[in-house]
């Protein structure tokens, strides 16, 4: 394993030297214990800020995997079941006809309500009861738990009400006590960001555009619906302040180091710390809905919260692998295999591409198998 360090680290400082990159980190866990931690080029292309192990980016829905590790952990402690309908911890989402969506329909982004007011803006994001009190208004596209669609904004709403019902704390505030800070990492892994610590963070930049990225799609293409383009996350939207410290759950600020740990205590103990049972990896690890997603018109296979396979390999030679990968091109996920975690993150933010994701996952996929 000793190699794998230096095989990542270099492909980090060739990712940067090449242009391709301003800033990024990469981290890895294998077994629990953590064999990389590498970073390279500048947090801030204003004030040439370098980037540390210790600097969060914003990842985007990176943090959906976060927000589903919240959810296992308190399943775990018994508060509530995958099959538990959401209605029973929160009767105002009963709201036609959908007191049988599930935390499992949630999680598997199958609830069948990926739909955002057409009229929402950045600001009305940050409004918590509100963002709330329309997701639970919301017409259901289809029979819950018979399609998939995925929930690019409202998955953060659904699990983080849900959360709070059951535990009357914020969705942040559970994530800091019950998992970020039993592993060491509350300063590193957050939805809504304190204030104090804005100056830390990575700050974005938007990667060249391309033209043909949406100017294929149809106006009425439901991707728009699920994720209207005026709050469609970019380099603006990932630092303005007040999305930042806003719980927004589907969306979050990260290190890698923060959430490759994450992902290895899942996979199995960090230093005494572990989030779930074997039984439970087991359950939240698996396909548990696969289909053609409903707002993208793809192929897609679920686990409980996480997207099964690894970013840029072939998804059926890759089903030990669980994930979520961020529009921006960040990701963390865990191979259940060989007891690998990783983790990236960026600041060129490239709403099209996991380029740096893919090559540095391989790397790492290849040099364990070598080990």
């Amino acid at each position: 394993m000793s190699d794998i360090q230096k095989l990542v680290q270099e492909a980090l400082d060739g990712l940067v030297e090449s242009g391709a990159e301003l800033g990024l980190q990469a981290a890895v866990y294998v077994d629990g214990e953590p064999v990389v931690d590498a970073v390279a080029g500048v947090a801030d292309p204003e004030d040439g800020r370098r980037v540390e192990s210790g600097t969060p980016f914003y990842s985007a829905s990176t943090a959906k995997g976060v927000a589903a590790t919240v959810v296992h952990v308190l399943v775990e402690r018994g508060l509530f079941g995958y099959d538990t309908p959401i209605a029973d911890l929160w009767p105002e989402f009963a709201a036609h006809g959908k007191t049988a969506v599930t935390v499992r329909h949630a999680l598997t982004h199958t609830a069948g309500v990926p739909g955002m007011p057409a009229d929402v803006t950045p600001e009305s994001l940050t409004d918590w009861d509100a963002m709330c009190a329309a997701v639970a208004d919301a017409e259901p596209w289809w029979e819950p738990g018979t399609r998939t669609g995925y929930h690019a904004f409202t998955y953060g709403w659904l699990l983080g009400e849900v959360v709070r019902r059951a535990t009357g704390k914020p969705i942040s505030q559970v994530l800091r006590e019950e998992v970020a800070g039993p592993l060491g990492v509350a300063d590193e892994l957050y939805f809504g960001v304190p204030e104090a610590e804005l100056g830390r963070l990575a700050r974005l930049e938007d990667a060249p555009a391309d033209p043909n990225a949406f100017g294929s799609l149809p106006e009425d293409f439901p991707l728009f619906k699920a994720s209207p383009p005026q709050v469609t996350p970019n380099a603006a939207y990932g630092n303005r302040a007040d999305v930042l410290t806003s719980d927004i759950p589907a969306g979050g600020t990260m290190t890698a180091r923060a959430v490759a740990r994450m992902y290895a205590a899942l996979l199995g103990e960090v230093d005494g710390v572990r989030l779930v049972s074997e039984e439970r990896l087991r359950e939240i690890s698996s396909v548990a809905f696969e289909g053609v997603d409903q707002v993208f018109g793809m192929p897609t296979a679920w686990g409980l919260g996480y997207s099964i396979g690894r970013p840029g390999a072939d998804p059926r030679q890759t089903r030990h692998v669980f994930g979520s990968v961020g529009m921006g091109g960040s990701a963390g996920y865990a191979d259940t295999s060989t007891k690998v975690a990783f983790a990236l993150t960026k600041n060129r933010f490239d709403p099209m591409a996991a380029g740096a994701v893919e090559r540095v996952g391989a790397i790492v996929a290849e040099a364990v198998a070598r080990a």
